[in-house]
């Protein structure tokens, strides 16, 4: 590997290169110095050691007992065993998901591959945010996460088995570029070669995602990642690489995953970034988004430039989102949530730039898109993908909406909404749906809100293709702790939100939404960024001791449920 240049300061953070030339003790710059780094040198000074697995090469898969892929019930019972019934079991016959409608399952790299040094892979932010710089629970990091690096063959052959069409997973942009620009690792593309052609071999149509979150650390070491304008060239130069390498074998692209969430990062944690930007903490979630929106538009036009035609989108994320009461100032809560979530991003795509709401406030701040940049990042996502799992109520602020935008300090500022789970007490305070798991607070089964939830989207933003519901789940509560496989597989409310969720797309279909597809998250227990593996919101469950997996009843049924409503 080549070393790359990078400046080494004070506390061995990294500063614009200030030499005294008086001599004198009392710089007003940090003293600096350039020194050559190496991929081991970010790795040793950055990070520490990592964990290693104990499988450190590619397992070949072998054949899954024909036992494990018997339904659970109420789906099967043994021919010894007549006369349950189920009231509940069954199918509408009278709705059936559009012809060419697809589902799948996914993953993402830092969540799944582990092999976090192997092969010339570069770190990344996620890396230390797990070792250093965030609260893990139970201080669990990526380093080994569940193997895919090594044991991507058998996930493969896993899902290929339970008749999954579509496997959408994510390319660590470190372990190709491991520094995110400069040297590119050859061994990093012939490991995603292979995953693809694995997918292909099982008939799974590859769908891939260029960025989920793992910014290499280097790029935010040198200039401060997404709030600096020289992301959006190393990030197309990253993504041409991809697309000359796959182009259409890859069946779909998603060049961001959930830009609300990886721009709310901003601005990282303080001491152990170093400062690169003079931008206030509040503006930096908002250039990171305009930074993304150019390089999402860039990377459509170069894909299209080289002849590519796979559906490319982006996959924003949020819920469905109701008035807490009836009063004037929570429907307005309502609309500025739209506004700061969802429309932050659709509206530019889709609409030709930001809703008017988040413009009151980055106006003062962010440039206008020119012509140009409006007609390249308009219609650069060919679906409206959306990560749709849940809904909430929202409603004004304490200090009102007014009182709120008129004080910065105030910690909803600068959206000036606010969210709950439950109804005021007046109506009861109920819940919406019931909980997830304590640690995805979050999440709800909401799923009776989901046909209103397309038809708002379709409403509001008319994506001409349709839309693809590209992540949707449930975490089992309280999984991590149970100790016998057989309560770990029996998973009740992961089971009951899919099947509820199936039917209500059933419903939205039926109404007239354009549905074109659906993955469901995730393709087994992985790392869920910084609540560790205390969540699950895998169809299969990983023995993180031995690696092996099982598939959980509601993977059963998932498969079951599309089995029953698609068209041949």
């Amino acid at each position: 590997m080549h070393p790359q240049i990078l400046c080494i300061g004070l506390l061995l953070a990294c500063k614009a290169a200030a030499v005294s030339t008086t001599g004198s003790s009392t710089a007003a710059s940090p003293l600096t110095t350039t020194l050559n780094i190496t991929v081991e040198d970010l790795w040793n000074i950055y990070i520490g050691p990592v964990q290693t697995a104990s499988i450190n090469t590619t397992v070949e898969p072998t054949p899954i007992p024909s036992a494990e892929l018997i339904p659970p019930p109420p789906l099967y019972y043994p021919s010894y065993l007549p006369g349950a019934q189920n009231p509940e079991q069954g199918s509408n016959n009278s709705r059936l998901f559009p012809k060419g409608f697809w589902w799948g399952v996914s993953s993402a790299s830092y969540q799944v591959e582990g092999a976090v040094k192997a092969d010339g892979r570069g770190p990344s932010i996620w890396d230390v945010f797990t070792h250093r710089a965030m609260s893990v629970a139970d201080n669990q990091t990526g380093d080994v996460a569940i193997n895919g690096y090594y044991m991507y063959k058998e996930d493969i052959q896993r899902i290929a088995a339970m008749g999954v069409p579509a496997y959408s997973f994510s390319i660590s942009w470190s372990r190709i570029f491991p520094f995110g620009n400069g040297p590119i690792n050859e061994v990093g593309l012939q490991h995603y070669d292979d995953v693809i052609n694995t997918c292909l071999q099982y008939g799974v149509k590859p769908q891939v995602t260029m960025y989920h979150w793992d910014l290499p650390l280097y790029l935010q070491l040198s200039y401060g990642g997404w709030t600096s304008e020289q992301i959006v060239d190393d990030f197309v130069a990253y993504a041409k690489v991809l697309l000359e390498r796959w182009g259409d074998k890859v069946w779909q692209w998603y060049t961001f995953n959930e830009p609300h969430s990886f721009c709310g990062e901003y601005p990282v944690p303080e001491g152990y970034f170093p400062r690169t930007t003079s931008i206030p903490d509040v503006q930096q979630p908002y250039w990171c988004a305009h930074y993304m929106l150019l390089a999402a538009g860039k990377t459509y036009q170069l894909a299209r430039s080289m002849n590519i035609t796979a559906p490319i989108s982006i996959k924003n994320n949020g819920g469905y989102k109701l008035p807490r009461t009836a009063s004037a100032e929570d429907a307005e809560a309502v609309e500025r949530a739209w506004a700061f979530n969802e429309g932050w991003f659709a509206d530019p795509l889709f609409l030709g730039d930001y809703p008017s709401l988040l413009k009151n406030f980055t106006s003062s701040f962010l440039p206008e898109f020119t012509t140009e940049e409006r007609d390249m990042i308009k219609g650069a996502s060919d679906y409206f993908a959306h990560d749709a799992y849940t809904a909430a109520y929202y409603m004004a602020p304490d200090a009102g909406i007014d009182g709120c935008l008129s004080d910065p300090s105030n910690s909803l500022y600068p959206g000036c909404y606010n969210s709950s789970y439950t109804l005021p007490e007046s109506e009861g305070g109920w819940l919406i749906g019931p909980a997830s798991d304590p640690n995805t607070r979050w999440l709800h089964k909401a799923t009776e809100w989901l046909p209103k939830f397309l038809h708002y989207i379709q409403d509001t933003w008319k994506p001409e293709n349709g839309i693809a519901i590209t992540e949707f789940g449930m975490t089992e509560p309280f999984e991590a702790y149970k100790t016998k496989r057989e309560d770990i597989l029996t998973d009740p409310l992961r089971t009951l939100y899919y099947h509820d969720y199936v039917q209500a797309m059933l419903m939205a279909v039926a109404e007239g939404v354009k549905l074109v597809g659906c993955s469901a998250w995730s393709i087994a227990d992985n790392l869920e960024w910084t609540a560790g593996f205390t969540v699950k919101f895998g169809v299969q469950y990983v023995n993180l001791t031995t690696q092996e997996r099982f598939y959980k009843a509601s993977f059963f049924e998932l498969a079951n449920l599309f089995r029953t409503y698609i068209r041949d």
